[in-house]
């Protein structure tokens, strides 16, 4: 049967009623030694369902398996949108994955719906399930793609609402799903392949990531994020400058972070609930008081919203919050932040609040934000912005329309650019740009061939130098001329002479590089995770027993909750079947001591530590060997455009899944792991030491 179908838009509010599930169990989830499992333990079915899904299984799965041989482009396209099945169907039946009685008919739907697909595939019938958008039918359905992490399939809905006109392009609303701790594969699919909430506007089409499951689209589920969108852009007429980024609950705090670190990516966002931050929303709402050691502090402004409040000022904002609802907080702490900055940066957070209304999205205020998110869509600007004002903590995210942050002064502290473009011709056929820049070391400006007038021959670019400049020596000045397409791309560094700031442009045939912090190579350990990645296991006995033992568990670990956590498999290979391939293509994870790993040991020299079966040291301290560990991310010696990392895998842990504002990177770029004390739901052992590396790799 067809995936188009009519909806009933008479209940066109009726998603927003919608309760979405709490973040966790409050203060009973504030114990270490008693943490309860996520995804939960699921219900057994009964023998007769269970016999007749695994069949529909192993039928399904040996159509996927004669689909892969088959290399025709359609084939290849379209397969990730059947194997989304096929995996859900086998996760389920294998991993427990039944939660609720209505599973199991959701679990036949699956693979009618599996097998249907297959057959047409398999046949060179109708991809009807893809498209394309109907003028008059509205569309609900899923779809999936080959994520570049680890080669696992992933899933995304689609709900699309006719209006009945001609459109060239559609406006797209991702939105971003509240916790559900059941919510896996199975579940998330039955659900999207007929649910049309929350209601997309007509004329709208709105992407629902799964978000590698239950993690606040943060590391792995934010590039899933990113990975879906960028899927359905290649297979629906979107339209590129009107995606918004959207949700609620769980999927508000994705809304919130998504927005603050890729302001240019969005016509506008619409966060409701959620958190915004991690020390003020686990106190308020797990009554958890937090003690974190400095580097933790350090690393929640990765994603404490907060810090980033002034990258709204690029991007139009509508916070929602139900008047009764204890994550109101969440846009109260952003509100705050954006109105207690100094007097020249403050601004009002737009927050809309459902009267009376807890958990949920009120119908009336509901109304209120799609008729203001339609208005700036309606009135969005063409093309790029005139000004760019962009703080930045670290060089993940480092670029907003025509600005790229290329170095910083110190990670971690921060870092802000303000831009203005006056595109006007003057005498001398000139432009000009102004720049503001503080606690970046260099920039790119990058103009499109258009942005500038036809009779615009060169840019004058202003670089401002600092207060401690007179007036008429403050700004440096800059000549960048057009290039043969008419674009203008300018890169500028600064230099000290006598200990004054002065700004160079670099030449734009200079390839030369030093060993550097860059963008998607600056840290923590777990941005290894945020690109396509593969561990390498031991392959001998190493320097003593004990660590041998901590390094095959902590492997296995990590290789058991990326599958579960973030609905993967990650990709394992030994020593020795490591390809050079394997090194250009992939961030390379390490696993031993460098007698059990012989990778570590070729690359050892080149790395800021000394390890032998004696010692272990790092920073300038010594620890012994026989007890002690590296866990530690670096540009890779054998490729420095990848990250090698040392034992391990993503940071956060058991205790970290019950609340997702505790899901934030747990160690920094480097630490020392003492395995006399055990792993637990919270450390691999005890810290001994942990730290960042500075500017240059080295440790500070």
């Amino acid at each position: 049967m067809s995936r188009f179908r009519r909806i009933s838009f008479s209940l066109a509010l009726a998603s927003s009623l919608l309760t979405i599930p709490s973040y966790g169990d409050g203060p009973a989830d504030n114990q270490v030694n008693s943490v309860r499992p996520v995804p939960p333990s699921g219900i057994e079915i009964s023998p007769e369902l269970r016999s007749e899904l695994e069949a529909g299984h192993e039928q399904l799965a040996r159509l996927v398996s004669e689909l892969k041989k088959n290399r025709s482009t359609r084939v290849t396209k379209y397969l990730p949108d059947v194997e989304i099945f096929e995996k859900a169907l086998r996760l389920a039946l294998t991993e427990n994955g039944f939660f609720e009685p209505r599973d199991g008919e959701n679990a036949k739907r699956v693979l009618v719906e599996g097998l249907r697909r297959a057959d047409f595939l398999r046949s060179g019938g109708e991809v009807d399930w893809a498209g394309p958008l109907s003028l008059r039918d509205d569309l609900v359905t899923v779809r999936g793609f080959r994520s570049k992490l680890d080669g696992s399939v992933q899933p995304y809905g689609v709900v699309y609402r006719a209006n009945g006109s001609v459109q060239n392009s559609v406006r797209a609303d991702v939105w971003c799903r509240g916790r559900s701790e059941k919510g896996l594969e199975l579940q998330f699919l039955a659900q999207r392949m007929t649910a049309t909430d929350p209601m997309p506007a007509p004329g709208v089409l709105m992407i629902h990531p799964l978000g590698r499951y239950c993690n606040g689209n943060k590391l792995a589920g934010e590039v899933d994020t990113l990975e879906a969108l960028e899927h359905a852009k290649g297979e629906y007429p979107i339209d590129a400058s009107g995606v918004a980024i959207r949700g609620f609950s769980m999927g508000g705090a994705a809304a919130w972070h998504l927005a603050v670190h890729y302001p240019d990516r969005w016509f506008a966002a619409n966060p409701g609930a959620g958190f915004s931050e991690t020390p003020k929303f686990l106190n308020v709402f797990q009554s958890e008081k937090l003690e974190p050691a400095p580097y933790e502090q350090i690393l929640w402004k990765l994603y404490d919203c907060p810090y980033w409040v002034n990258n709204l000022k690029n991007l139009p904002t509508i916070a929602y919050s139900g008047e009764i609802d204890k994550q109101k907080q969440a846009a109260d702490v952003m509100a705050e932040a954006a109105w207690n900055q100094p007097e020249a940066d403050r601004f009002e957070l737009t927050h809309l609040i459902g009267p009376r209304t807890a958990h949920k999205i009120e119908p009336n205020t509901g109304k209120e934000i799609e008729r203001l998110l339609g208005l700036l869509y309606a009135n969005r600007s063409a093309g790029a912005p005139t000004t760019v004002d962009f703080t930045t903590y670290t060089l993940k995210y480092n670029q907003c329309h025509w600005l790229t942050i290329d170095g910083l002064e110190k990670h971690w502290q921060p870092a802000r650019v303000q831009s203005i473009v006056r595109k006007s011709t003057t005498e001398n056929g000139r432009a000009a740009v102004t720049v503001h820049p503080r606690g970046v070391t260099s920039f790119t400006l990058r103009f499109d061939p258009g942005f500038f007038p036809e009779d615009i021959s060169e840019v004058f670019v202003s670089v401002d130098r600092g207060e401690d400049f007179p007036a008429d020596s403050r700004y440096t000045q800059i000549k960048a001329k057009l290039r043969s397409d008419k674009s203008v791309r300018v890169r500028l560094v600064q230099t000290k002479v006598n200990g004054k700031i002065d700004w160079v442009e670099r030449s734009p045939l200079d390839e030369s590089q030093s060993l550097a912090k860059v963008h998607d190579l600056q840290g923590p350990i777990d941005d290894a995770f945020m690109s396509s990645f593969l561990f390498v296991k031991p392959t001998a006995t190493g320097q003593h027993p004990e660590l041998d033992r901590w390094v095959q568990a902590e492997f296995e670990r990590a290789v058991r909750e990326w599958h579960r956590q973030m609905r993967g498999d990650i990709r394992v290979v030994s020593a020795e079947d490591l390809k050079d391939t394997d090194l250009d293509q992939n961030n390379i994870v390490l696993w031993g001591d460098p007698k059990s790993n012989p990778r570590i040991a070729a690359i050892l020299g080149k790395l800021p530590l000394q390890w032998d079966a004696g010692k272990l040291a790092i920073g300038g301290k010594t620890y012994e060997a026989s007890h002690h560990v590296p866990a530690m991310i670096y540009p890779n010696p054998q490729n420095p455009s990848r990250y090698v990392v040392l034992n391990s895998g993503f940071t956060y842990r058991e205790y970290d899944y019950l609340n997702n504002a505790r899901q934030v990177p747990k160690l920094p770029d480097w630490a020392v792991i003492d395995i006399r004390t055990a792993p637990d739901a919270r450390w691999p052992g005890k810290v001994a030491a942990a730290g960042f590396f500075d500017e240059a790799w080295q440790v500070r």
